[in-house]
């Protein structure tokens, strides 16, 4: 981890540990009792949370901003793992498998505040509060899920239809048939993500806007002009 400013303010941890899935069922004492032993880390744009080869003895909650993680091939090609938001965890092996390592890289996207609790004190808080464990279990098996949708979406669809289907899953519920998505990643990320290069992201989107199914608006904002026939286009 780089050398970035630590801090210990109460309410800072309070909100971290309110926001995060895997505490925020538990009663407000118990999680006051959690922020206890919860310290802060800030992290600027570009600076690295971990790399892959360090020790894995933490669990990092994201409190506000916005990290990616990373893994590289042998060859130095960076493969998006998943973009971390505000409630979002990384670091779980550690709680299971004490000398692991991490696997991948972290990286702050913008400013990052991040909560950090070391692992002998979060196994404290599983045997208090067993079901922590369910709740994380459950969080790992949804990405165990996305994990093995990615894999299969890169291994049998074509490019136009894994962007069609990631745009479509970032439309919330309710939006209606034509709603404004906001890109959740760079360019490149993406790219990454969806197992292709920027420039096809590119060539793939303005075909999408010359067919009217599209808009492409300022700060990564994408108009579905029609969801059902976007939809279509991947038949």
């Amino acid at each position: 981890m780089e050398q970035n400013q630590c801090c210990h303010h109460q309410h800072g941890h309070a909100e971290c540990i309110r926001i995060v899935p895997i505490f925020n069922h538990l009663k407000d004492s118990q999680m006051d009792l959690i922020a206890e032993s919860a310290k802060t880390l800030h992290l600027q744009k570009g600076e690295m949370l971990f790399r892959a080869d360090e020790e894995d003895d933490t669990l990092y909650i994201i409190n506000s901003g916005k990290a990616r993680i990373y893994r590289l091939s042998d060859s130095g090609k960076e493969q998006l793992v998943r973009i971390l938001n505000p409630g979002d965890f990384t670091g779980e092996v550690a709680i299971f498998q004490p000398g692991s390592i991490h696997e991948n890289y972290a990286e702050a996207l913008q400013n990052t505040s991040i909560c950090l609790i070391k692992r002998e004190d979060l196994q404290e808080y599983l045997v208090k509060y067993p079901q922590i464990s369910l709740k994380i279990l459950s969080e790992v098996t949804m990405r165990l899920k996305d994990s093995e949708k990615q894999t299969t979406q890169v291994a049998i669809e074509n490019v136009e239809t894994r962007i069609i289907s990631f745009l479509a899953e970032n439309v919330e519920k309710g939006s209606g048939n034509s709603p404004t998505i906001i890109l959740p990643m760079s360019k490149k990320d993406l790219a990454s993500y969806l197992g292709t290069t920027p420039e096809t992201i590119s060539r793939k989107f303005t075909n999408l806007e010359e067919l009217g199914l599209i808009k492409r608006l300022p700060k990564k904002k994408i108009k579905i002009m029609d969801l059902d026939q976007l939809l279509l286009h991947t038949e």
